[in-house]
């Protein structure tokens, strides 16, 4: 990008660059805290419009600012909560109340205006996408123009909560999700004592529709979305974001950038019916001349900020946390929507492929040959997955027979953290002696680091432990090694290995 400027601030990167002969975007100056410009805009030709751009956005009271998609224990709210007003598309008058939800159900959306109260999940399975909105539905019933809320719950890390809806349409609120967050914040959050699931994205996975475009591609850690807003060239400016969603960040950073749409297509919907609950107030409604009518900017980049917030939105009806850095061009909710269905195709796979018998590469009896440990230290029951010296996957059955649960905690049998690593360090020493070099030598653990407990293992449990070699030399080697129990991760450690002579 040519005149591109990049800086940050909590979890943004801004980078803007208006397309050539666009008008300047119709943003007065403003605190440098409170938003994000760049040198591009401020260098534009621009009318003072100090009229145009509003106060600054209070970030009002967050949560913790852990990011929502770490491992962690799911998390609901402490008490219930309402928010009444007109839905935005229909216009129907509704109250949406908020209650706590039961640990690993997900959020459920109940229609309380119909005799049967039909029960809606947030899921793949149950969501379609209207015109310029996301809405979900089930046997009939359904709830229109989720996303706001549900970006609200996303951005603030909550997982389990039943939304009833004495309407079908979600209030609309100011068009933004600072309404909602607002009245979440203050109801408290409260943690859950199911750990909350995780889909790590480990290949690029991409979506295109018309000239729409998503990529969801691997992340060390945490969610970030990269969007690229450019809908209406020569009236509104390109704008580009990244964003790591974080609670605080997303309180103060996202959650105020509100609905927008250009004044034809507003008439366009009104002609058609739709769009009956939007003003001017709860949508920014952008004239030819690039400026809101009657409303003012809270963002140099609300276009593409409130473009994050529907991007967000649309992503958590995969009823789990992401791991990724997807990447979104002209993106809508069409768009977003196929992305989402594409995910959660992987997550059955990747939970079927889990699940289903593994063939054993290594069985007890190679093991032996191998390693030094001999019963009842030998801690690895087979490997079923091997690619050269760099990858390896373990099974470490947990029974009550185990020597150690004797004396361990007897009453309540836990395996010992010591051995679950050392049950990690049996593999990754076979993974670096599988190298043709080592095979005469022994991996002696040398130094353990980045060790981390996430949950107990107990009799019963099938630990499933992954090895990957990240760097290996002559005399040392390291490897980073995780364990998990039905796909849930229970312990991870960077090992550093000597590999000394046999004899």
């Amino acid at each position: 990008m040519p005149a591109e400027a990049r800086r940050r601030e909590g979890g943004v990167r801004v980078m803007e660059a208006p397309p050539p002969n666009a008008p300047a975007l119709p943003m007065a100056p403003v605190e440098e805290k409170k938003t994000l410009v760049s040198e591009s805009t401020r260098a534009a030709k621009a009318p003072d419009l100090r009229a145009n751009v509003s106060p600054a956005v209070s970030p009002g009271v967050g949560p913790s600012s852990s990011p929502p998609d770490l491992p962690r224990a799911e998390r609901t709210l402490q008490k219930p909560v309402q928010l009444s007003g007109a839905g935005l598309f229909l216009g129907r008058p509704a109250t949406a109340r908020i209650l706590p939800g039961a640990p690993s159900t997900g959020i459920v959306f109940v229609r309380t205006d119909l005799p049967d109260r039909p029960r809606i999940p947030a899921t793949p399975d149950n969501v379609f996408a209207r015109p310029r909105r996301t809405s979900l539905g089930k046997e009939g019933r359904e709830v229109e123009t989720v996303e706001h809320l549900l970006a609200a719950f996303a951005g603030l890390g909550l997982d389990n909560l039943e939304v009833e809806l004495s309407g079908p349409e979600v209030p609309a609120g100011d068009g933004s999700a600072k309404p909602w967050t607002d009245l979440l914040a203050s109801a408290g959050i409260a943690p859950q004592p199911a750990p909350r699931k995780v889909f790590e994205v480990r290949e690029p996975i991409s979506v295109l529709d018309g000239e729409a475009s998503l990529v969801a591609l691997p992340a060390k850690d945490g969610l970030t979305l990269s969007v690229t807003a450019d809908h209406a060239p020569g009236i509104l400016p390109a704008q580009a974001l990244t964003f790591t969603v974080e609670p605080a960040a997303f309180v103060r950073e996202i959650a105020p950038a509100r609905t927008f749409c250009l004044q034809a297509e507003a008439e366009a919907l009104l002609a058609q019916g739709q769009g009956k609950g939007g003003t001017t107030q709860n949508t920014l409604v952008i004239g030819a001349d690039g400026r809101p009518l009657e409303n003012q900017f809270r963002f140099a980049d609300e276009f593409v900020r409130h473009k994050v917030l529907d991007l967000l939105g649309d992503l958590s009806l995969l009823g789990a946390g992401l791991r990724a850095h997807v990447v979104a061009v002209r993106s809508g909710h069409v768009a977003n929507l196929l992305l989402v269905r594409k995910l959660a195709r992987a997550m059955d796979e990747r939970r079927v492929a889990r699940t289903a018998p593994k063939e054993t590469l290594l069985d007890v009896r190679e093991l032996l040959k191998i390693l030094p440990h001999r019963y009842p230290f030998l801690l690895i029951d087979k490997v079923i997955e091997l690619d050269s010296y760099r990858r390896a996957v373990g099974i470490k059955n947990v029974t009550f027979n185990e020597p150690y649960f004797q004396g361990h905690f007897p009453g309540k049998p836990i395996m010992p953290g010591v051995l679950q690593l050392e049950a990690m360090a049996q593999l990754a020493g076979a993974l670096l002696m599988r190298k043709a070099d080592n095979q005469s030598k022994l991996a002696v653990l040398l130094a353990i680091d980045k060790v981390k407990f996430r949950k107990t293992v107990v009799p019963g449990d099938q630990l499933r432990i992954e090895a990957e070699a990240v760097k290996i030399k002559n005399r040392t080697g390291v490897v980073h090694t995780k364990a998990t129990v039905d796909g849930q991760l229970v312990t991870e450690a960077l090992l550093k290995f000597m590999l000394v002579d046999a004899e």
